[in-house]
């Protein structure tokens, strides 16, 4: 159970209370020890899932942890960013209950058999929201560039809007074409 893909699910979870403490603290240089710490922790996400299909490490539990342990870090980044007054947080809470519902979404149609992968557009989400929150941990030191830490952010909520969408769009022709039981 405890390979070196889970392991490093495991750690991603364990930086995100460091990273909290680090974003919301007065601490020297905060930003840029936030912003390491936050790619440290993303770059598991991507070292994990290619470790595990590479040398054929893919268990139940990785499969659980990993999309959970992407949603407790990108969320408790983007709620420190709204705490820091640098994300608002009608934006966060749109990109926030996009990530339950797609997580409801996939739970639901698991139980039921169905498999719902994570599609491009998902994998789009992912990079646009990493851009996002990395520009914005340290908006304050990108000068005259600050409004594109808020254009990231903009960009990541229409990603991710489009991409949940796009996860019910396709749970539904799976529901319309009969290979689903019925929603209602």
């Amino acid at each position: 159970m405890l390979n070196l893909p889970n392991a490093l699910t495991i750690s991603r979870i364990l930086l995100v209370p460091l990273l909290v403490v680090v974003l919301l603290t007065e601490i020297e240089d905060k930003e840029w020890w936030g912003l390491a710490l936050f790619l440290l922790a993303s770059l598991t996400d991507f070292l994990d899932g290619f470790i595990a299909r590479r040398w054929k490490k893919i268990t139940r539990l990785g499969k659980l942890l990993d999309p959970a342990a992407d949603k407790i870090l990108t969320s408790a980044a983007f709620i420190s960013l709204v705490e820091l007054g640098v994300a608002p947080a009608w934006i966060v809470m749109a990109i926030i209950a996009r990530e339950f519902a797609v997580s409801s979404l996939r739970a639901f149609a698991a139980a039921e058999g169905i498999v719902i992968p994570a599609g491009w557009s998902g994998k789009a989400k992912t990079v646009v929201q990493i851009v996002a929150i990395s520009l914005l941990i340290v908006h304050d030191q990108l000068g005259e560039l600050t409004r594109i830490a808020l254009v990231s952010l903009w960009a990541a909520l229409a990603v991710s809007v489009y991409s949940g969408l796009e996860y019910f769009v396709r749970f539904g022709r799976l529901v319309i074409r009969g290979e689903a039981p019925s929603l209602l």
